[in-house]
């Protein structure tokens, strides 16, 4: 398993070097590559992105849970603000998470995700697939998420695409973790603050915080992107 994984990674890492990087939302959730056995969970996402020319702003609920011990399939409904500031239903998407290898076995924990989208009232698709990566030193915790994507469909540009997510975070306690970000995509590279709140009402039920504030630095004009989520698990 263990050379499965290193050669996968490496194979993974070499394709995204030969691809342009991925345009858009680049800012978003940065995945852990856990799937606890038997979970459920209610999702609200939110990510607004400030330039030069405007406001982007996009919403996400989703809902799913675990299939087995090792793998998470969740649905979503994205909605987002069009140019003439109407607010609406944009695109559905499905989720697969997969938990490659028991937490703590290796040196890092891995993890897999699989993602289909299709635009609402055209003819687009996008597929994701990638990489979670996480380690603990000490009392931190470093995530890391890099994706290959692929858009395709009558109504969109046949492209290749790729993203890369970063978060280290301070576990300081359970109710407030904060954390740095970093993003990664084309004529895109950001970074800032973030955090990460947890609340357990029982063994089986929590509520989920993050934040953060993104800016964008490779750029000399206005992009700002904070991103606000809540997650229920039970």
């Amino acid at each position: 398993m263990r050379f499965l994984i290193v050669s996968l990674s490496c194979l993974f890492l070499l394709s995204i070097s030969q691809v342009a990087q991925a345009d858009g939302m680049v800012v978003d959730k940065v995945y852990h590559p856990y799937v606890l056995p038997f979970e459920r969970e209610v999702e609200w996402r939110l990510v607004s992105r400030q330039t030069d020319s405007g406001n982007v702003l996009a919403q996400r609920a989703g809902f799913g849970g675990a299939i087995n011990d090792t793998m998470s399939l969740e649905g979503y409904l994205v909605g987002e603000r069009d140019d003439n500031g109407d607010f609406g239903l944009s695109s559905y998407e499905v989720e697969l998470r997969w938990q490659l290898v028991e937490q703590g076995r290796l040196w890092a924990d891995w993890g897999a995700l699989f993602e289909l989208e299709k635009q609402h009232n055209i003819d687009a698709y996008e597929a994701t697939t990638g990489f979670l990566w996480e380690k603990e030193f000490g009392r931190t915790s470093l995530t890391m998420n890099a994706f290959l994507v692929y858009e395709w469909g009558a109504d969109i540009e046949n492209e290749w695409e790729s993203e890369f997510r970063l978060q280290y975070r301070y576990r300081y306690r359970s109710a407030f973790q904060p954390s740095i970000e970093i993003y990664a995509g084309e004529d895109f590279f950001g970074v800032g603050p973030g955090f990460i709140g947890l609340h357990r009402f029982s063994p089986k039920r929590q509520l989920k915080w993050e934040a953060g504030f993104i800016s964008e630095l490779s750029q000399s004009g206005k992009d700002h992107s904070f991103r606000l989520a809540l997650e229920f698990e039970f």
